[in-house]
């Protein structure tokens, strides 16, 4: 069976939540008639529990544009993999190019990250 071609678009930092809703809701109307193919958003942290409602209905899905390996802890910053799958993400992006060059991740930490992700899949 074929897989369905997969578009995402990362919003990196930008767009504000209102801003975030203004782009979903013209997104919704530009593709709703787009067939055969997968498509998914990765906003902000900050818009991802208002951009997945409202995504409710539609057949765009949500990504996170990071994740933690941890499921909780004192980990300033981070986000864990059980905070995303409870906001509605079924995607993440997992060792950008970006991450690696700004942040520094390897690929040791990138294998955590994933794994992580894929056992709270």
């Amino acid at each position: 069976m074929a897989r369905l071609p997969f578009i995402a678009g990362n919003w990196k930092m930008n767009k504000t939540v209102g801003e975030a809703l203004d782009l979903i809701r013209g997104l919704k109307t530009a593709i709703s008639e787009v067939k055969g193919v997968e498509v998914a958003v990765a906003p902000p942290f900050t818009a991802l529990h208002a951009v997945y409602k409202e995504l409710e209905g539609s057949s765009i899905r949500l990504a996170a544009q990071n994740l933690y390996w941890e499921e909780k802890g004192a980990f300033t910053g981070e986000i864990s993999p059980l905070m995303l799958k409870e906001v509605g993400c079924q995607y993440v992006i997992v060792g950008h190019s970006e991450r690696r060059q700004f942040f520094g991740e390897s690929d040791e930490t990138v294998n955590r990250r994933i794994s992580a992700a894929l056992a709270r899949a």
